[in-house]
């Protein structure tokens, strides 16, 4: 007898569907799993039957045929089990709903006693099964919340193959309640606010300006001048995540792995590799492909603190991500693109040991050291960050001072506010939500200087010698707020 059942496997950031097609005859004892099938599906079986038998459920007998479609596709993941155990139930049992069955895409790896266990990229198969007109999918309990992400769509949760088994037999679970909503996402309190911060006005003001257009950022100082301190507090000035920003987000931690158990990620992530990482940890891929770093700070900050100590070649791979907003992961058996929209913030002294230019302390670093310490970062890279901050120690006064800053919550108004003009703006643009955003023709039209402005720019490209690019960019941030 034959049964069909759906799931998928995620390239990238995107769910493809897989219908897995199982076929039982009479004959000796045989179980064969065709469609380019891997490790972990391959050992399905085993799994499957000790599930089974310590749930006292039949175990399928005869001739056992599982196709997995399309046939060219890698399939490579444990999550494949739970399809793949309710399809030979369905092919032995004709009391099971196949029809249900076939119209409902499935997920979950099975534990020897039955158990279903969590598995990653359940929300970009939920939005795949929406987009193909299917109306619910079956999800290990942990990951429901995930899935219910999705409108549309009944999601039913099982924590053990009875329980699944029970739903195409009449009998299983509710779908799940989804939680109510309120309000904007990323709404929440911050821990980390600015008032934290005793001095550093112009630093403040640049990171304001950068959080307002999406720029990028390097913070120059000496130690404890409170470049990681400023860094940390930026996300609390960032606006809320969208709807649409917030789904793309939960999506990259799905696939990821590291997505919590709320369900929609509602906060802008912040991300803060330590200089060790390689350049697939910072960029993704693997032999499993993975989003890295890069990804994981899509619509949030990736902060990259003391930025020379990262290898080079490291620090090289992001030139592509920073311009175009995504990276193409190619390799011999397989090509994943990653969104990789991220703001970068990176901090930095000024030499080996930090005091280079300190009216307090004496540099000890000879010219040659600051020079190969310097050289670290190349030109291309720092052309691509748009603020260069110099952050110098805080004086005794303002540390010894009862009232901080500015609060958190004052900036983040004035920084919606400017990402409300900005949105207004490019409202007619297709991709173009920010300043940072915006294409030569873009800057051409929006960012016109009167004549004083002009010459302004003229002298500063002069005397500094800044790039076609360091132009646009300072354009792009002149009329941040307007």
């Amino acid at each position: 007898m034959l049964s069909r059942v759906w799931s998928s496997t995620t390239v990238g950031v995107e769910a493809l569907p897989v219908e897995i097609e199982t076929h039982i005859e009479g004959g000796m004892p045989k179980y064969t799993v065709v469609g380019l099938p891997q490790g972990a599906v391959r050992e399905s079986r085993d799994r499957i039957w000790a599930a089974l038998e310590n749930r006292g459920l039949p175990r399928p007998r005869g001739r056992i045929t599982v196709n997995m479609a399309p046939a060219d596709l890698t399939k490579e993941k444990a999550a494949f089990d739970l399809p793949i155990a309710l399809g030979l139930m369905a092919a032995r049992d004709e009391n099971l709903d196949r029809e249900r069955l076939s119209g409902t895409f499935v997920t979950g790896e099975l534990a020897l006693d039955g158990a279903v266990r969590s598995v990653n990229g359940v929300l970009p198969m939920a939005m795949r099964a929406r987009e193909e007109g299917y109306k619910a999918v079956v999800v290990p309990d942990e990951n429901a919340p995930e899935a219910a992400v999705v409108d549309g769509l009944d999601v039913y949760p099982v924590s053990t193959i009875e329980e699944a088994h029970g739903l195409f037999a009449g009998n299983g679970p509710a779908p799940y309640e989804r939680a109510s909503r309120n309000g904007a996402p990323g709404e929440e309190q911050t821990i980390r606010d600015f008032s934290d911060v005793r001095g550093q006005k112009n630093v403040k003001r640049a990171l304001e300006v950068a959080a307002a257009g999406g720029h990028n950022a390097l913070m120059v100082g000496p130690p404890g001048a409170g470049k990681t301190m400023l860094a940390r507090r930026l996300p609390g000035v960032l606006p809320p995540l969208s709807h649409a920003e917030a789904l793309e987000t939960t999506k990259i931690h799905s696939v990821g792995g590291k997505l919590s158990s709320d369900g929609l990620v509602t906060r802008r992530p912040f991300r803060s590799p330590h200089h060790t990482i390689s350049d697939v940890g910072l960029c993704g891929g693997g032999t499993k492909p993975m989003p890295g770093e890069i990804s994981m700070a899509h619509n949030g900050v990736l902060f990259l603190d003391e930025l020379p100590e990262f290898k080079r070649s490291v620090l090289e791979v992001m030139r592509q991500p920073i311009e175009e907003g995504r990276i193409t992961i190619s390799r011999a058996s397989y090509t994943a693109d990653y969104p990789a929209r991220f703001m970068l913030v990176a901090s930095m002294n000024p030499c080996p040991c930090g005091h280079l230019n300190d009216p307090k302390r004496e540099c000890v670093c000879s010219p040659a050291q600051v020079q190969r310490y310097l050289s670290r970062i190349s030109g291309p890279l720092l052309d691509r960050i748009d603020l260069h901050v110099e952050v110098t120690p805080v004086p005794f006064d303002e540390l010894s001072r009862e009232r901080g800053g500015e609060p958190s919550a004052k900036v983040r108004e004035r920084v919606v506010a400017a990402r409300r003009l900005q949105g207004e703006r490019f409202a007619e643009e297709r991709g173009v939500h920010g300043n940072a955003q915006m294409t030569t023709r873009q800057v051409q039209t929006h960012c016109d200087l009167d004549k004083a402005g002009r010459q302004l720019l003229k002298k500063a490209i002069q005397r500094l010698g800044l790039s076609a690019r360091a132009y646009d960019r300072t354009l792009d941030r002149e009329s941040w707020g307007r």
